[in-house]
């Protein structure tokens, strides 16, 4: 198998398997716990929060784990409920759907920008709207959901005041993320119910996950993880999208690879008059795996949301691809699409009924 649906989700590595089968055994007791089980359990959890608070430089009070994602985003959102929420139609699903169900118009404003692009791995100029934000006495969050592990951040020095983060973007389980919350920055608990995080979020500690995040964590911090992501797996982005171009007429970029607007490890095309699910399905059954966007709109029959607020071309987010690399990725899994991927399109264009423009 051809595996090249990374942004979506990360194998486990190894070492995150390892750890996660050692806290199943070891710290097996519920983390709220007086008893010394439990304190071994919290003391695995205080740890991954001190080591993630290093990584993304906050402070470890500053963590709170989460479900994910998606209960990050939300979290934050709810705590703006009725209050002005100020974000782009980029954005995913879980801040676009919930700032419309708690979005307001009173002030204090909300401002929410993802640093980079789920689909298209655009990266985002958001420097200037944390400085307009907090000039005008507002508040930013960042989803970086798509960021940690491939580029270095630090809230602080971005001077954010809520980010989002998951772990089975860089290797780690589903199920598992956490939320940045800056020291005195307003906040409303989204589960409620246990004294859990400082009453933060509550719910009984999801200990083997978080233990699996810390090892994803310390994989990204101590194997050169960075440099990997921005230059081999950079080069081998670069290496498919100047192939496709040059082998598959009707091919079209939605990813500006140069190195300083992209993240290094997503690649969108389009391809003319080849419509994108059938190109997943036809490359699944080739044994490559790719995606047509977000694995979060799966089932979704209408075009990219986010194709759609870049270019307004209904038939070029229709045909579009996202593949999406890791540092296991190879030059062997570009020749196998390239086997492959031609020969696929060609068919695609030569039923259908849109016609082929010349370029």
């Amino acid at each position: 198998m051809v595996y090249l649906d990374y942004a979506a989700t990360t194998p486990l590595w190894p070492e995150v398997l390892e750890a996660m089968h050692e806290a199943e055994k070891e710290y097996f007791a519920n983390a709220s716990a007086l008893h010394t089980p439990g304190h071994l359990a919290m003391n695995q959890i205080e740890e991954v929060r001190e080591l993630l608070a290093e990584m993304v430089g906050a402070l470890p009070d500053e963590i709170v784990f989460t479900s994910g994602a998606s209960e990050s985003n939300n979290t934050v959102i709810r705590t703006f409920e009725g209050h002005k929420i100020e974000t782009s139609p980029l954005e995913h699903h879980s801040i676009l759907e919930s700032a419309m169900v708690y979005g307001g118009e009173e002030k204090p404003k909300l401002y929410s920008y993802m640093m980079a692009n789920n689909e298209t791995g655009e990266l985002l100029d958001i420097d200037s709207i944390i400085t307009k934000a907090h000039q005008d006495g507002d508040f930013v969050h960042s989803d970086l959901t798509q960021v940690l592990g491939k580029i270095p951040i630090n809230v602080h020095e971005m001077h954010l005041d809520y980010a989002t983060f998951s772990a089975h973007k860089i290797g780690g389980p589903v199920g598992v993320g956490a939320l940045y919350i800056r020291n005195g920055a307003p906040f409303k608990p989204l589960i409620i119910g246990g004294n859990q995080e400082k009453k933060r979020r509550g719910g009984t500690y999801n200990t083997v996950g978080i233990v699996g995040f810390g090892a994803a964590l310390k994989k990204v911090k101590d194997d050169n993880y960075y440099d990997a992501y921005a230059n081999h797996v950079r080069k081998l982005r670069n290496l498919l999208a100047e192939r496709i171009l040059k082998k598959i007429p009707g091919s079209s970029l939605n990813t500006d690879i140069e190195d300083s607007k992209s993240l290094p490890n997503i690649l969108n095309v389009s391809f003319r008059a080849a419509e994108g699910e059938s190109i997943q399905l036809y490359l699944d059954a080739e044994g490559i795996i790719v995606s047509t966007g977000s694995a979060c709109a799966s089932g979704d029959i209408r075009p990219s949301h986010v194709l759609m607020a870049k270019t307004g071309d209904a038939e070029v987010a229709h045909s579009s691809i996202r593949f999406s690399f890791g540092i296991d990725s190879s030059i062997d899994d570009i020749n196998k699409v390239m086997d492959v991927l031609p020969g696929i399109i060609s068919r695609l264009q030569g039923i259908s009924t849109l016609k082929m423009e010349e370029k």
